[in-house]
């Protein structure tokens, strides 16, 4: 029987880890698909509290990791299968295992959204990516055109970081201005090898016979004109779904979104929530870990009282 068992490693997850391990609970912790979260997928971090020069993502990731465990912590590399929100004690299954819990926080995060073309999941891993830091380096990728699809700080930064390896790098975005942070839109549109395309959206990856990223068909949301464009790589950066598939019936939800209720309760008991799965607002790394940090004392106290409830 577990006390806490916190699903995700990333900031909300690794920071709930810490609080609870500190709290001499002994959360087991489980990684997921995505072992660090989001902000592994990150190059230099500049904007978390505490780093005056920046971080990298990963390294930021694995300082997080090893101050849970120095506290007790314990990281289980798996994914949870299916979860029993609503049994006493709450019950998961991680791979293929039956684990019980006196309480369980969701830190499941986001994963990238989709364009949602056929051919855009036929050519994915073929020139179709969704993390410029983890595929822009590829050889297929360097010295050629690319194109980023997005206008959030998420797309200006794989953008940026691909003008590194590409010839020059297109950003394609549905509107004419981007919808980035001021100072990352600047620095954005003020590198020469980045070409903005506004007003416009990809309607077709080319090319499934070649079994290859050969270009994009475009089409402009004004004037409806078509025109193609040549590259060898698409990056998609469009926004994130929220990790909640596991709940769906069981946790109150809003578009897919958990929703958290007095601190960080779920609508289920012992069950709280932090993070992206959760924030359709901030999506931060900074408002993850504080959510991580208010939902490993939510639990803390929910554990207390139960215990002191069986005392009585």
């Amino acid at each position: 029987m577990e006390n806490a068992v916190i699903i995700g490693t990333g900031c909300a997850g690794l920071t709930a880890a810490i609080y609870t391990a500190r709290a001499e609970l002994q959360p087991l912790v489980v990684s997921g698909t995505m072992p660090g979260g989001l902000l592994t997928t990150t190059t230099i971090v500049e904007n978390y509290p505490g780093f005056a020069e920046g971080i990298d993502g990963t390294q930021l990731m694995v300082q997080m990791q090893q101050q849970a465990e120095r506290f007790g912590a314990r990281v289980r590399y798996g994914t949870v299968e299916s979860v029993d929100a609503s049994a006493d004690p709450i019950r998961l299954t991680i791979d293929g295992d039956t684990v019980e819990t006196l309480s369980l926080i969701v830190a499941s995060g986001a994963s990238p959204r989709r364009i949602g073309l056929e051919s855009e999941t036929k050519l994915e891993t073929k020139g179709v990516t969704y993390c410029a830091t983890c595929d822009g380096a590829l050889p297929m990728f360097r010295n050629q055109p690319l194109v980023v699809v997005g206008g959030g700080d998420s797309a200006c930064e794989e953008a940026t970081y691909l003008t590194r390896f590409g010839s020059v790098v297109y950003l394609v975005h549905r509107r004419d201005q981007l919808r980035a942070s001021k100072i990352m839109a600047e620095r954005t549109l003020a590198n020469e090898k980045i070409k903005p395309i506004w007003n416009t959206v990809v309607t077709e990856v080319l090319d499934t016979k070649a079994d290859k990223v050969t270009g994009v068909r475009l089409r402009n949301v004004q004037d409806g004109s078509e025109s193609e464009l040549e590259a060898a790589g698409l990056f998609v950066a469009i926004g994130h779904v929220p990790n909640t598939h596991l709940f769906e019936g069981q946790l109150e939800m809003n578009s897919g979104y958990l929703v958290p209720k007095n601190g960080r309760e779920t609508s289920a008991p012992g069950v709280f929530v932090a993070g992206d799965c959760a924030d359709y607002i901030y999506r931060q790394a900074v408002t993850a870990a504080g959510q991580g940090c208010e939902a490993a004392i939510d639990a803390e106290r929910f554990l207390a009282a139960v215990s002191h409830s069986q005392k009585t």
